[in-house]
Parts: C-alpha cells; sequence; structure tokens
C-alpha cells in the first residue's frame, strides 16, 4: 500500500440563488457601462468625421478642422492645468486638517461643507463666478498688471470685466475642490496607526509625522484625486462658459480680455447658431475632448498601478 496520499481535489462552496443573481447584475452593469461608453465614441466619430474633412468654405468658423480645434484643446487643457494648480494645494490641507489636526466635533461640520460644495450646480458657480468674483478680481488684475507686468502671464492689459481665464480658473478650483478633498480625506485616514505612533515615538513632531508616514502612504492616491478632478475640469461647460469671455486664440496671458476658449464652453457658445457640417465639426471637437479625457483617466490608472502594492490608494 502507498504511504501518499493524494491530495483531495479543491471544490467551490454551492452558491445561493441571491448570490448568482448579484454577480449577474454587477457583470451587467460593468458590461453596460463598456457599451455605453463604446456607443458614445462611435457615435462621435462617426458624426464629427464629415466635420474633420470638410473644408474651409463649408462651415461657420471659415477654417479647417486642425487650426479651429488647437486653440481650443489649448484653453481646456490651460485652464483645467491652473484649475488643478490653484485647488490640489488646498485640497491637500483641507484634508490633513480634517483627518489628523482639527478636533472630531469640528473636522466633521467642516467635512459636510465641503461636500455640500458637490451638490451646487454648475450653473450656480457660473452666475457667482460671472456676477461677483469677476468684478472682485478686475481691482487685482489692475494691481497684477501693475506691478508684475514684466512677467508674461500678468503682462496685461488688464480686463476691465475681469472676465479671464483666470477667473474660471479659480470657479474650476472650487468646483473640483470637493472631490479632491473627499478622496484625499478617505486615503488619509486609511494610512497604518503603527506608521505614525512609531514615527511619534521616535520624536517627530505632528508635522514631521504627516510628511513621514502620511503623505508617502497616500502619495498615489493622491494623485488618482488630482486626475479625477482633471477629468471633472476638462469636461466643464456652463461655468466656464458664463464667466470666460473668450477670444479662441492661444495666449498664456491670465489677466486679459483675449482669452483662449474651452472646447466644452466652444460647443455651448456655437451649438444653438450652427447648422449644416458645422455642427458636425463642434461634435468633431466632442470627440477631440473625448479622447483627452479618456487619456488623462488612462494615465491616472497606470500611475495609481504603479504604486497600488504600498500605498492606500487602493
Amino acid at each position: 500500500m502507498s504511504s501518499t496520499t493524494e491530495p483531495r481535489p479543491r471544490t467551490t462552496p454551492p452558491q445561493r440563488p441571491g448570490d448568482r443573481v448579484f454577480a449577474g447584475l454587477s457583470r451587467g452593469a460593468a458590461l453596460l457601462i463598456l457599451a455605453t461608453l463604446a456607443g458614445v465614441a462611435i457615435f462621435l466619430a462617426i458624426r464629427g468625421l464629415p466635420g474633420i474633412t470638410a473644408s474651409p468654405d463649408e462651415v461657420k468658423y471659415g477654417t479647417s478642422f486642425l487650426p479651429y480645434v488647437g486653440p481650443l484643446v489649448f484653453g481646456t487643457l490651460w485652464a483645467a492645468a491652473l484649475a488643478l494648480l490653484l485647488a490640489t494645494p488646498v485640497a491637500i490641507g483641507v484634508a490633513l486638517f480634517i483627518s489628523h489636526y482639527a478636533p472630531r466635533r469640528l473636522a466633521q461640520p467642516i467635512g459636510y461643507v465641503i461636500d455640500l460644495l458637490a451638490a451646487v450646480p454648475s450653473v450656480v458657480y457660473g452666475a457667482w463666478g460671472m456676477v461677483t468674483l469677476a468684478g472682485a478680481m478686475q481691482p487685482v488684475y489692475a494691481w497684477l498688471e501693475e506691478n508684475l507686468g514684466f512677467i508674461p502671464l500678468f503682462a496685461g492689459p488688464a480686463s476691465a470685466t475681469g472676465r479671464t481665464i483666470l477667473t474660471a480658473a479659480l470657479v474650476l478650483a472650487i468646483m473640483v475642490l470637493p472631490i479632491m478633498t473627499a478622496i484625499c480625506r478617505e486615503i488619509f485616514l486609511q494610512t497604518p496607526r503603527l506608521h505614525e505612533e512609531a514615527a511619534l515615538a521616535l520624536g517627530a513632531t505632528r508635522w514631521e509625522m504627516t510628511t513621514m508616514a502620511v503623505l508617502p502612504y497616500a502619495r498615489s492616491g493622491i494623485v488618482s484625486a488630482a486626475m479625477l478632478a482633471l477629468g471633472r475640469a476638462l469636461g466643464e461647460t456652463m461655468a466656464v462658459a458664463m464667466v470666460l469671455s473668450a477670444s479662441g486664440v492661444v495666449t498664456f496671458n491670465l489677466i486679459s480680455s483675449t482669452n483662449p476658449s474651452t472646447i466644452a464652453a466652444n460647443i455651448a457658445h456655437s451649438f444653438k447658431e450652427a447648422s449644416g457640417l458645422t455642427v458636425n465639426g463642434l461634435i468633431a471637437t466632442g470627440l477631440v475632448l473625448f479622447v483627452i479625457t479618456f487619456a488623462v483617466n488612462f494615465a491616472a490608472r497606470a500611475i495609481v498601478n504603479r504604486r497600488k502594492d504600498f500605498s492606500g490608494a487602493n
């Protein structure tokens, strides 16, 4: 008789009907999202192709597609990058204050207020930016031109209305702040308690513990929050369309009345008067925005996956 025993075959536990239903619904929801995404891409490609190949005399904007969409791509990326640059430090600071510094009685109300900003409609932000913020920023722009005009970003002439690309970026920064703050706060709270206590036991101050234990652990989570906010800023329409006085140019000047436009705002401004191949051209610009947003999300996922084994992003 052989002394070795054959291993028992592994058996999967039986699934209840509810488990099978839930698994099927989850799989169906995932496939539905992919099908919807593919449908949007196919629609934009089919309807936008005639606008891409249209000659300048067949469209109202009077030029070929690439010279038309180029300044719009620049304005979209420039406004979103400015918004991200303004919102990221504030979001990280607020999230750190809520998660590690504020008393519990104060942290919860602040967190609720930040989360409520995400429920404000875009048109409300746009109206506030157009009526209140633009007028309040006009003296600031005049001061920047007078004192920092030697820097190309503030060369001027300063806008008399305050409806500049910088004002639009400020509005976008406020709009993406709740997303970044909420994600960063949850990531900071996932930092292992032993890491924080070990840093404090070695004599680190609260700030040193934050820089040595919390921020390195949450690095890829912060990147994913920033990329998600960037995708939100890239596609914003009404707030930018209401605030920005656009001229369709390529310029880095932040305080001038001559400003680049964004793809989404240009579609909102131009679609009601468009007809024929001009509509196809606007849809083609939407396809370009779709590709840009997809590329941003793809890059964010790649960055997060590089550090997912030793970070709090996942």
